[in-house]
């Protein structure tokens, strides 16, 4: 199935469903465990850190070991319960493998769904959506007693869905635990929040993104301007990867190159390029390494220093001469807030993207200028 089909899918990427192994998060791991030893285990967790750390793929790693770990697994009462070290389920258990098959009984995966009248993926989880958890919630208990819901990411819903997932977090079904993934966990209500243990995952070290990358894409040709870009996700490094995002950088950096004369035949290029007809995800990358090239500015003027790192080159020179002291980090950090506030303005109201991005350059060179 493609990844039009499953928006809780990072393009050219497994599944998190299909991803056994979870690597660089042991810490989340153990704490979940040391709730679930203790015989502790809360009814709902928010699993929270930035985007393509892994937060699915611990998510599907609990509703295996729930799933497939009785919830009576003590034999008599002078028995103590077993203490469990991992989540690792063999892939071969029978619930791991109804989990791959989707044909598991006691699992229930709530993401952005289909709108019947355009056939086209929501861009919202809707009321709808959890109304299909309620009938999931009043069936019967499934043979380890045990019964789980995913929510990727519920970031994503809208507020009539968020109220009525908030009334089964204020009264849980007995024996069910509700994951919810939350790239920005401010976003939520925070009466969710507060019914919910948090679960924080970190970005991925240098070495364990390696591994992790590895596991996702063994063909990805890893970068140092793919490391820095993606700041420890994979998922990230994934998306910009098959989008070939790298290069994109490198025109963006040669834009700010040309400031403030700006180079606008090559912006119009650009702008072009990503505002196709198909090329959404282009235009989407393209404005997030705005962002970044924006918000590092900001960063190399207050710090004194650039980014370590040449994800393209010159850029350290470009930063530092752009930026060389708190007033210009001052501007940048400003001139970051108004391009985000313009980008989610021309989005809502479709302004066409070729627009939105000169508008975007434009306001760069304004900065440049002062």
């Amino acid at each position: 199935m493609s990844n039009e089909t499953e928006p809780d899918r990072v393009p050219n990427a497994p599944h998190p469903r299909d991803t056994l192994q979870l690597i660089g998060q042991d810490s989340a791991v153990r704490e979940f465990l040391h709730s679930f030893n203790a015989s502790r285990l809360h009814h709902g967790w928010l699993i929270t850190g930035p985007l393509g750390v892994g937060k699915a793929t611990l998510a599907w790693q609990i509703a295996r070991f729930l799933l497939a770990t009785p919830a009576n697994t003590v034999d008599n009462l002078f028995d103590d319960p077993p203490t469990f070290a991992s989540l690792h389920i063999d892939r071969e258990n029978p619930v791991a493998r109804r989990i791959a098959a989707r044909s598991e009984a006691g699992l229930h995966s709530i993401t952005r769904s289909v709108n019947p009248k355009t056939g086209r993926i929501r861009d919202q989880i809707v009321i709808d959506d959890i109304r299909g958890l309620t009938h999931f919630l009043h069936l019967s208990s499934t043979d380890g007693g045990r019964r789980v819901v995913i929510v990727d990411s519920a970031d994503d819903m809208n507020m009539n869905a968020a109220n009525g997932l908030l009334k089964m977090l204020e009264e849980p079904p007995a024996r069910t635990t509700i994951l919810l993934i939350s790239h920005q966990p401010s976003r939520l209500l925070p009466t969710i929040r507060s019914r919910c243990r948090e679960l924080r995952l970190h970005p991925l070290s240098p070495e364990h993104m390696h591994l992790a990358l590895q596991q996702a894409d063994p063909e990805i040709e890893e970068t140092p301007a793919l490391t820095e870009l993606s700041a420890g996700s994979v998922g990230e490094a994934l998306r910009i990867g098959s989008l070939d995002g790298v290069e994109m950088y490198h025109q963006v950096i040669q834009l700010f190159s040309s400031m403030p004369d700006f180079d606008r035949q090559r912006a119009l290029k650009l702008a072009e390029a990503v505002s196709q007809r198909g090329n959404g995800d282009k235009f989407e990358l393209l404005l997030t390494l705005i962002d970044i090239c924006v918000t590092r500015l900001a960063r190399t003027g207050a710090s004194g220093k650039p980014p370590q790192i040449e994800a393209a080159p010159g850029k350290s020179a470009l930063f530092s001469k752009l930026s060389p002291n708190p007033p210009r980090s001052r501007a940048w950090a400003n001139t970051a807030q108004e391009i985000s506030e313009r980008s989610r303005h021309g989005k809502a109201v479709n302004l066409d993207p070729a627009t939105l991005v000169l508008d975007t350059f434009f306001k760069i060179q304004k900065t440049t200028s002062v």
